[in-house]
This record gives C-alpha cells, structure tokens and sequence, in this order.
C-alpha cells in the first residue's frame, strides 16, 4: 500500500517553501453538462494553459516538492526500489512518462517541462524503459528487464499496438500512470504523433481502444491515493493547472468508459459564479526561474484568468529584489482576463549579481489582491569542455547505444546529443537530451547510415561540440570520426557550429547544383542564403549536412 504522503513534506525541503494548493471552488464549472469528447475539450481548454517550467536543468528541485517522502527523504521512485535520497540526483533520470519521443522529442512544447507526467526514475530502470507503451508483459516468455517494480518484456495479446515490448509497473502505481496518461492524451490532444502506440492523431478519443480498455482497467484497480493527490495540488502551486483524472476520478467513465454518452456534472457545479472571481494565478503560485548564469536573461509567463470582473486587474513587482524582474505590462483589461483564454504576463529575470534573489508579483482588482513569489539564483558562467563520443554498443537493426566521455571535475545538468540521419540523398539532423554518458538510439532501422555526436549542458550554456561518430548497419569493428559540423537554420540564412574551422565549404541546391563555395567558415559564421533546401559539404566534413533557409 502507498505511504501516505505528508504536507510537512513541503515544508521540510529547501528549495522553497510552498503551502498546497487545492482547487478553487468552481474550478470544473466549465465541464458541466459536456459527454465524450466535448467534455473531453472542455478538460483540454481548462488545463493546457498554464505556466511552464522555465528550465530542464531544474526538474529535480521541483521533484524535492513532488516526489520525496517525508520520513527520510528518500526520492519516491514508481520505477526502483533502489534507495536513493534527495537532494542529490544522482542515479536518477527525469523520466518523461509519456515518452517524448511519441510527439517528435520536440523541447519546445510544454509537454517537454510539464510536472504532470514526470517523475524521477532510477537510471537503468529507466533506460529499459524506454519508450515502449504501458501494457501487461506476457511472464511465459523471457523478460528484457525486471527490478521487482518496473517489467520490460513481450506485451500479452491484444496489447502493445504493434510495439515489440511493453512497459508495467507495480500493482501499486498501475493506477497513477493511467490517470498520467489520461491527462497527457487530454491535454496534448492537438499533437500530431511520431509514434501511435497508444494514441491516434485526433481529438477524441485520441488514445487507442486497447489502450483505454488496459488505463480504464488500472485506473479502477488502483484508485486515486494521496500520494497523487498532495502531488496535484504541489504541481498546480508552480504550474497553475490541475490533472482532472486524479480530483475528479469518475471524469475517465465519462469520457471514455462505462459512462460515455451521459452528461457529466462536477461536484462543486453550483458554486456561485455571478461575484468577481480571479481564477489564477492560483493561490500560493510559486514562479521559479532556476538557475540562471550572470548576464542572462531568462522569461516566464504567468496566466491571468478571472470571471465577472468589470475593472482592469493591476500587476506590479514588490520585495528586495524587485528590481530584477520586470513584466510585460502592469494592466491587464478586464474583458481579456475575463476572456475564455485569459491573458498571458510575461516575466523577465535579468540578474546582475551572483546569489539568490526573491520579489513578489502582487495582482490586484475588484476580487482583492493576491501574491506570487518568484525566484532565480544566478551562477557564474559555467567554463566547459569538450565530450569524447565513443564506439556505439548493442547496435541491432532498429536501434544502438550512443557513448561518450564527459571531462572530470566539470559540473552538468545533462547532455545534448546530435543524432545525423543520413538517407540515401536525405540528411536529417536532431537534438536528444541525455542523463548518462550513453543514450538509446531508436529507429536506426530507418536510416542507411547515422552519427552522433555530443555536448554537455549546464545553466543553458553548451560545450564545444564532440568528434562525430559513425554508425553502420554492417556492425562496425571500430569508430570512424571527422571534425563535427551543425547547420542552425534561419530566416534567409544559417548559421555554422564547427569546433574548428573547416574549409573548402560547398552548398550545393536540392537539385545538385553548386551555388556557393567559401574557402573557411568558422564557429558561428552566417551564411545568406535564399529560401530553399540544400546539403553543404566541407574537406573536414565530407559527408554532406542538410540545411534550410527558412522564410
């Protein structure tokens, strides 16, 4: 049975101090009357606004509000059972539940950052996860991974969607992942995804049947527990939305299950609405902008929402270090606020001074005031050097493990390996953060021949690039390496990320033709080039490089 999660939790940890917050009376309002999927989109328009995490680097100090139990400060890992304590990470990987691999990887969606679907896992546990679906694994057949809570095996029949593994959890947190997933194919409805496991490229149902009938299935053995719930209310005290699937347990019946096709009435529907009403930010909304190096400038939005107001709603900063933050504006018209879509305030954090720093948003109007803390510690700026990438291990015909050699000494919030795709004529080129010194490379049976090649990553900053290696289809017996070379593209030019110089730079058109050649380009050189798509090719760099001049 889950422990149950205290609120002194909170307030035990030092990274700072937070009351939960519950939903405001009215908060589901929108969702009476709505069945199926217009209820379904009455979820998604009430949860996909809100205030995203600023920073990948900084997940595990919202994981010390999140996921810790307060008894020993012992990191609550759904995925291990190896003890492991905060505040140190080590050991530890930011798992994105819902792999980000089924939406493309892409780190500049919210889903990227959103503390409703991760959770901090146990390294190998995590690696063997991977991106497989959830599903019941067949235990007549050899398991690819088993630690005593996570299974990584063959799926039974009817499950995995054509997948070739499935990943199950305990019995004791089947549940929380299915009202995960609920809400990540709730929220995320818009996408349209790499990978169609459990999900379909639509608004409703948008999770395949084998996968509602398997979440529906553990969504009811395992109910709603208060681990989960002091969790949604920690997450909607920095993020300002809530998962409706673990508040309102039914709301999956109604949606996709037994009660699909009747009306769905929240229980707090008739609060009454007719007096001015701030919907958020949220009461006790804490806005943390990380860590951050000196001479940066880092921005947060932060969501103004309210009902029956008939002035304008005021925002200003307060507190010592006032001066540090700034806002888009300090007047927000009343019909905006009021507006389904509220109104978004950007937040900026320029600090010019390392050490920490604190201030308050204080937003009033007719419905009274109401504070938000913001914070930012600001770092020197971090000096870092360049990885060794490494031969690749467990190369098969669908996937390989990409290596490398960070520097000692050096501290790293993560990596960044660029993944080269090379298909006959096609070069296509891809970012994918990494938490070890290794990284599972999927889909390598859709390509003639890759490399990879990496950089470390601290406060947002990057190390020079790695030496690039190549991987074969054919099992290479050693590593083949060149002076590594990225194309940034942009509007009407692109940029040359290069360690050294490289010469005898040729930009050829997709038709084959040269149109340019330039004896030396070196790191961050600009090249104008008109709209269009073309592969450029060096003497340091003979393999060519897709690049796009966008409009």
């Amino acid at each position: 049975m889950k422990a149950k999660l205290l609120t002194s939790l909170f307030l035990l940890l030092s990274f700072s101090p937070i009351a939960l917050a519950e939903a405001p009376a009215g908060y589901y309002n929108s969702l009476n009357g709505k069945k199926e999927g217009e209820l379904k989109t009455a979820v998604y328009t009430l949860v996909h606004n809100f205030t995203k995490i600023s920073s990948y680097s900084d997940l595990p100090k919202y994981f010390q509000h999140t996921d810790v139990y307060p008894e020993s400060k012992r990191w609550w890992d759904m995925y291990s059972d190896i003890p492991l304590y905060a505040p140190s990470f080590s050991g530890l990987n930011r798992e994105h539940s819902f792999p980000k691999s089924w939406w493309g990887g892409s780190t500049t969606i919210p889903a990227y950052t959103d503390l409703n679907h991760l959770y901090p896992s146990e390294a190998k546990a995590n690696q063997a996860k991977s991106n497989w679906p959830l599903g019941t694994v067949n235990t007549m057949s050899e398991l690819k991974f088993d630690n005593g809570l996570t299974k990584v095996g063959y799926p039974v029949n009817g499950q995995g969607g054509n997948a070739q593994f499935v990943f199950e959890p305990a019995d004791e947190y089947k549940g929380d992942f299915a009202r995960t997933y609920f809400y990540m194919a709730t929220c995320y409805q818009d996408l349209t995804w790499k990978y169609t496991w459990m999900v379909q490229d639509n608004v409703y149902p948008t999770l395949s049947a084998w996968a509602v009938k398997l979440l529906l299935e553990w969504h009811r053995m395992d109910p709603v527990s208060q681990k989960e719930r002091d969790r949604n209310d920690v997450v909607y005290s920095y993020q300002n939305n809530r998962n409706p699937f673990i508040d309102l347990p039914e709301l999956a019946e109604y949606i996709w299950g037994e009660k699909k096709g009747q009306s769905f009435t929240p229980g707090d529907v008739n609060v009454p609405v007719g007096d001015p009403q701030l919907l958020a930010p949220s009461l006790d909304l804490t806005l943390d902008f990380g860590e951050v190096a000196i001479g940066d400038k880092i921005e947060s939005q932060l969501f103004v929402h309210s009902n029956n107001l008939s002035r304008d709603v005021e925002i200003f900063v307060i507190g010592a270090n006032r001066s540090l933050f700034k806002l888009s504006t300090n007047r927000i018209p009343f019909k905006n606020s009021n507006s389904s879509d509220g109104y978004w305030v950007t937040v900026t954090y320029t600090p010019n001074a390392v050490g920490s720093h604190t201030a308050q948003l204080s937003v009033a109007g007719e419905f009274g005031s109401r504070n938000v803390d913001v914070l930012g510690e600001c770092f020197p700026v971090p000096v870092l050097s360049a990885c060794t990438a490494t031969a690749p291990t467990d190369i098969e015909s669908d996937r390989y493990v990409a290596n490398w050699e960070a520097p000692s000494g050096e501290v790293i919030d993560y990596y960044m390996v660029t993944r080269t795709v090379y298909t006959g004529a096609e070069v296509y080129t891809e970012e994918l953060p990494a938490e070890e010194t290794s990284l599972e490379i999927l889909g390598f049976d859709q390509s003639d021949r890759e490399s990879y090649s990496v950089q470390s990553v601290r406060l947002g900053k990057r190390s020079p690039m790695s030496n690039v290696v190549f991987v074969d289809h054919s099992g290479i017996t050693g590593v083949e390496t060149e002076e590594p070379l990225i194309i940034q593209s942009f509007a009407g030019f692109v940029r040359f990320i290069c360690s050294k110089p490289q010469h005898n730079c040729r930009i050829y058109d997709a038709a084959g033709n040269l149109v340019r050649m330039i004896d030396e380009v070196a790191q961050d050189t600009d090249i104008e080039l008109p709209v269009g798509i073309y592969l450029i090719v060096t003497d340091e760099h003979p393999a060519p490089v897709k690049a796009v001049s966008r409009p």
